[in-house]
């Protein structure tokens, strides 16, 4: 018997397929995974079981870009039989009263992950009436994405909480489905190929071509200059008793490998590890310019040259001031001033396929994927002079001199070219997942990936309603030929796997995912660090903690760990510190971010800003202990001890240290536990009162008032002689005095007539 109806649906909407039909009705029953190949249909599965559950609650859609929320906007508003402003779009450029208003008014919210996550942290709104969530392209719910934090949220909170996720690539690693479907607490797969009888009539036929092509002279010349300088970094790591792989091996896999070496050895106290960690980053450097010359060409190593030349002139890593200040480097820097045209034959093949493609179907649609940005503006003008109608399709970010694309021209650029205004989309990454372009045509590679997630994801551009082609550049004789083996045999793998799938078992996992609130460093139960401060159930019928975090902290793990707790989390900008409690102001730092500010960036300046800025500052140093601070650079210890000593003992600020997220998520929760409860003796402003001289304590209250620091303080001492004629004072006469300006004077005058005011 079929759960499926249709009455939410306008006839003759979508074609019926019993495959998506019965995916539908299964879907109905339990949280689950669709794996369908792209241009299969996965969207109107998910049109049919939200039309089955609207009118249970409302429906959320996650997507991972604005374009393809702002696609499946259009999609739902048409097909569902809803009123106007019954379908949003949710995204982060909406004012959050605004959002919370769309919220409680619409029944179908599409949106991007982290604004969701955001504003749940923030509590402007929970899921509890929400009967279907909807992931699309689901491969991403591992690791720190917002899809997990959401899956779990909803599955707590939901009165009758139903999951999709659907995507056409979950990855070729059983372990990697494990984790999405832990995530989302996927409990049933529904899963089909193309070779599926039910599936096999609406498949289109997909012409897979391979066009190998001969790296130029030139180019040779520059990888051979590069792996001269492999060589003799292999070399050093060698003579310093790591294990190096050949150079012709050096892999990113080898590289990872050979860090993990270093990495031990580093934990083992050996001082060769500063050198060798440096000689690491070296390796990783040349061997991208290795890529770029293979696979890209002579703009895009061009550019990485010139980047890498400003680096190590402009004060960057030592990694990059040896790679520029060897001969070699700077030979091949001068030798590629003279590409004044692209040398890789990549570019002209990408042309000649476009033309032949327009020569025989004149109204052609073509992508062409690049993986970088300097490729990708080169093929656009190299397009352009050809007379064909190109446009560039790339990310948000902005690097160097060139600007993203922001999400609405994203938006605007997908509607032109399925519009016909140009007829080739150059795209990154950003460009492989979900968009829904009908009549795309021809999909080219510019170079092979190793990825089968992207590889799929790409080729799916093409082939969806009518018959397409896929063209891949290789590069004859370098990695372009692995990454095609690589990808093609985790793409088999992967289909092995959906293909198992097909029973409905969920994948198991080798590894258990610590619950929400659960402490990961081994606490029994649920209890939490903050538990164990205060000896005091978490689970206690009381009113939340509120929590003010930096709205720049929303990047970190730990607000999202303080709303599994039970904290109320409130976002504003706040001057200084991440996370204010009652009379507390809590810096966080990571390990790495602590030791960089101290070489790169003003350490002391910012703790003088947190310990003028609060009673109670603190500082938190996540990931580590006091000993994990002297191997992250090659600083001498006794540095950061005098480091440390000074910000306890010059600013009275305290300083703790965590293992991760986590740890400091309770350590904060602990903090806003106590001044909640109000339960401390309050702590005298003046420390060692009886200990100071008549100066030092005279000096000691004038400087407590707003901008007046030590020096300002004996100029107005020396000149009023006592406190009573410097409170007495106007602003004019206290400006008349060495150092005092306009700001500092209005201070002490607005200071010394204020009301106390009983809190």
């Amino acid at each position: 018997m079929s759960y499926i109806s249709r009455k939410n649906i306008p006839e003759n909407t979508i074609e019926a397929r019993s495959y998506q039909t019965a995916i539908a009705d299964s879907a109905l029953s339990a949280n689950t995974l669709v794996v369908l190949p792209t241009g299969m249909g996965k969207t109107a599965v998910a049109l049919l079981v939200a039309a089955a559950r609207i009118d249970s609650g409302k429906i959320l859609m996650l997507a991972p870009t604005k374009p393809l929320v702002e696609q499946h906007l259009r999609y739902f508003s048409k097909n569902l039989l809803l009123g106007e402003g019954d379908v949003v779009m949710f995204t982060g450029s909406a004012a959050s009263p605004k959002r919370v208003e769309m919220w409680n008014s619409a029944r179908f919210v599409v949106a991007t992950p982290e604004v969701i996550k955001n504003d749940l942290i923030a509590g402007r709104y929970d899921l509890k009436d929400v009967s279907l969530l909807i992931v699309d392209e689901c491969h991403r719910t591992v690791g720190n994405y917002a899809y997990v934090f959401i899956g779990r949220r909803y599955n707590e909170t939901a009165a009758s909480p139903l999951v999709l996720g659907m995507t056409a690539s979950p990855g070729s690693d059983p372990e990697h489905v494990a984790e999405i479907c832990e995530h989302l607490s996927i409990t049933s797969v529904e899963s089909r190929v193309e070779t599926d009888a039910d599936v096999r009539p609406y498949v289109h036929e997909r012409d897979l071509e391979y066009m190998t092509l001969e790296l130029p002279e030139d180019l040779w010349l520059a990888v051979s200059v590069l792996n001269s300088l492999l060589d003799d970094r292999l070399t050093k790591l060698g003579d310093m008793g790591y294990r190096v792989p050949r150079r012709e091996a050096l892999s990113m896999k080898a590289l990872n490998a050979l860090r993990a070496q270093i990495q031990m050895r580093m934990q083992e106290k050996d001082k060769t590890t500063y050198t060798a960690i440096s000689v690491h980053a070296e390796l990783m450097k040349i061997k991208h310019g290795v890529m770029l010359a293979e696979s890209q060409g002579s703009t895009a190593l061009r550019a990485y040259l010139l980047r890498l030349q400003t680096e190590g002139q402009g004060g960057g890593s030592k990694a990059s001031q040896r790679i520029c200040a060897d001969n070699r480097f700077q030979r091949l820097l001068t030798l590629s001033e003279t590409w004044t045209k692209e040398l890789h034959p990549k570019a002209d093949a990408v042309v000649r396929i476009v033309q032949e493609q327009m020569t025989e179907f004149a109204d052609s649609k073509i992508i062409v994927f690049v993986t970088y940005r300097d490729s990708v503006q080169m093929l656009v003008d190299y397009l352009n002079d050809a007379g064909i109608t190109a446009r560039r399709f790339v990310g948000q970010a902005s690097r160097d001199s060139e600007k993203g694309l922001s999400q609405k021209q994203q938006i605007e650029a997908i509607r032109q070219f399925r519009e016909g205004e140009y007829s080739v989309l150059v795209a990154t990454s950003v460009g492989e997942e979900g968009l829904d372009i009908p009549a795309t045509d021809l999909v080219v590679f510019y170079e092979s990936v190793p990825s089968e997630v992207r590889s799929i994801q790409r080729k799916g551009r093409t082939g969806r309603n009518t018959s397409g082609k896929v063209i891949v550049l290789i590069t004859k004789g370098t990695a372009d030929e692995t990454f095609r083996w690589v990808s093609n045999a985790k793409e088999k793998q992967m289909l092995k796997g959906v293909s198992a799938m097909r029973s409905g078992k969920v994948p198991t996992k080798l590894f258990t995912v610590p619950a929400a609130g659960e402490a990961s460093y081994g606490v029994s139960g649920q209890q939490t660090l903050a538990d164990l401060v205060l000896n005091k159930p978490a689970d206690d019928d009381e009113e939340a903690l509120s929590i003010t975090v930096d709205n720049r902290e929303m990047q970190a793990k730990v607000p999202e760990h303080l709303s599994n707790l039970g904290a109320k989390i409130h976002l504003e900008h706040l001057p200084a510190g991440d996370y204010s409690v009652g009379r507390v102001l809590i810096e966080r730092k990571t390990i790495q971010d602590f030791v960089d500010t101290l070489v790169d960036r003003d350490l002391f300046g910012q703790v003088k800003a947190l310990a003028d800025s609060a009673i109670r500052p603190v500082m938190i140093v996540e990931g580590g202990s006091i000993a994990d601070l002297y191997d992250v650079r090659n600083i001498h210890p006794n540095a950061i001890r005098n480091t440390l000593a000074s910000i306890a003992a010059d600013y009275d600020v305290s300083l703790l240290f965590t293992k991760d997220a986590q740890e400091t998520a309770e350590m904060i929760y602990a903090f806003a536990r106590r001044e909640e409860g109000g339960e401390y003796a309050e702590r005298s402003k003046h420390s060692a009162k009886h200990s100071r001289s008549a100066n030092d304590a005279l000096l000691y209250i004038l400087t407590a008032f707003p901008d007046v620091g030590p020096k300002a303080g004996r100029e107005l001492l020396r000149e009023f002689g006592t406190l009573r004629r410097i409170l007495s004072a106007s602003k004019e006469e206290l400006m008349a005095v060495k150092g005092i300006g306009e700001k500092t004077a209005a201070a002490i005058v607005s200071t010394a007539v204020k009301t106390w005011e009983e809190k």
